[in-house]
């Protein structure tokens, strides 16, 4: 998804048409973007044999095969279509995609099959071809995901009734809904009882969006508390691979009473959790559908706690408009697999999604100042609070 709104932005800025390319365990996410016709890609055996096919060249093998003349080999380029790779892993040579005299050359090439798995759109606004058009576009630079995003993901009827049903036997008629979403990408590093430490201290103490829970519960307390009645309902949702998070924290908020009461009686808290797929699988259409479920839901909660690095968040957190408390990845060094330092989490700057790997030239190939740095750039692209070398858009 943040791939497909890059593509989707940069076709608009080079006037072209964007056609996605759906396995068979996507087709049913979404609903068509455009009334009356299809970004699909034509299921047309011959057409797609002739975008795949082995006789298509690719950018980043000429830039290499052409080091000394990278413009002249797209001008002198005969082909019309041209494999581009922006994902995760790619080279100095395809990094040239950047280029804002590369960019020149390609404007003469008709099909480009783009891959990637990177939101790359912070980068089309270090380039000066680009800069002009997308800042009439997008004067409010934290919300180019939130435009794109919710413009081209509108959930499919099958995805919209998982989502309605489940937002309104659980979340709706909450005074606040609270997001969790706890994505562990190392369980040796960050193992579940760390997590969770992590979790409550972020929530609790450093974003306060959940209430401290009563540390002695004596007889007379328990019964002063359960003869108030509830004034304040929050709902949280849990989205997580794994189930244990959310039995976790469910069974912590029900047996011990809140700290926490008004006047009025006690703030309450409830958790629910859509799924627990327990494990990430790819090509998986099932799969890929209650993902989607858990991040629309996150979505439309008021307030969101995200793990870092984690595209998952990014995408919910756009879509809603939502700036998220970032749970940092876990210091476990010095501290063992039980002891966190430094913050829990801290608030992102702005609701965009991170680009995580960036060019990182110097000169005048694509070498950009970000946040300080030297060089020529934007003040409205700084490096993720959560990826150290990732770009992300803000205000300014």
């Amino acid at each position: 998804m943040l791939s497909m709104s890059s593509a989707f932005l940069y076709a608009l800025l080079t006037n072209r048409v964007l056609l996605v390319d759906f396995g068979p365990d996507m087709t049913h996410l979404f609903s068509e973007p455009v009334p009356n016709s299809t970004w699909l890609f034509p299921e047309d055996s011959r057409f797609g044999n002739r975008i795949y096919g082995s006789k298509v060249d690719d950018f980043g093998s000429l830039m290499k095969n052409n080091n000394n003349n990278h413009t002249a080999v797209l001008a002198n380029n005969s082909s019309s279509f041209l494999h581009v790779n922006l994902g995760y892993g790619y080279d100095d040579y395809d990094k040239l995609f950047y280029s804002n005299e590369v960019q020149d050359g390609l404007q003469k090439v008709s099909w480009l099959i783009l891959k990637s798995d990177q939101y790359f759109v912070p980068y089309l606004f270090l380039m000066s071809g680009f800069r002009a058009k997308l800042d009439r576009m997008f004067p409010d630079k934290e919300t180019v995901f939130h435009h794109l995003g919710r413009y081209l993901f509108t959930p499919s009827d099958q995805a919209w009734g998982l989502i309605a049903r489940f937002y309104d036997a659980y979340l709706a008629n909450a005074d606040e809904r609270i997001g969790l979403q706890i994505r562990v990408l190392d369980t040796k590093a960050s193992p579940t009882a760390l997590v969770l430490k992590q979790v409550l201290r972020c929530a609790q103490k450093e974003a306060q969006i959940l209430p401290p829970l009563a540390t002695k519960q004596n007889e007379t307390a328990t019964k002063k508390l359960a003869s108030k009645k509830t004034s304040y309902n929050k709902a949280v949702l849990v989205a997580s691979l794994s189930s244990e998070f959310y039995v976790e924290l469910k069974d912590m908020f029900w047996k011990r009473a809140s700290a926490s009461t008004g006047s009025d009686g006690e703030v309450a808290v409830g958790f629910h959790q859509a799924s627990h797929e327990e494990v990430q699988r790819s090509n998986d259409g099932s799969h890929n559908m209650m993902a989607w479920v858990d991040i629309y839901l996150l979505s439309l909660c008021d307030v969101l706690v995200t793990s870092g690095w984690s595209t998952f968040g990014y995408v919910a957190q756009g879509l809603g408009g939502l700036r998220p408390w970032i749970l940092q990845i876990p210091d476990t060094k010095y501290g063992g697999g039980e002891t966190l330092w430094g913050n829990a989490c801290r608030r992102a700057v702005s609701m965009e999604p991170c680009f995580h790997f960036p060019p990182s030239y110097d000169g005048n190939k694509v070498g950009v100042r970000v946040d300080g740095e030297e060089g020529g750039g934007s003040p409205s692209v700084v490096h993720c609070e959560d990826v150290g070398g990732g770009l992300k858009l803000v205000n300014v």
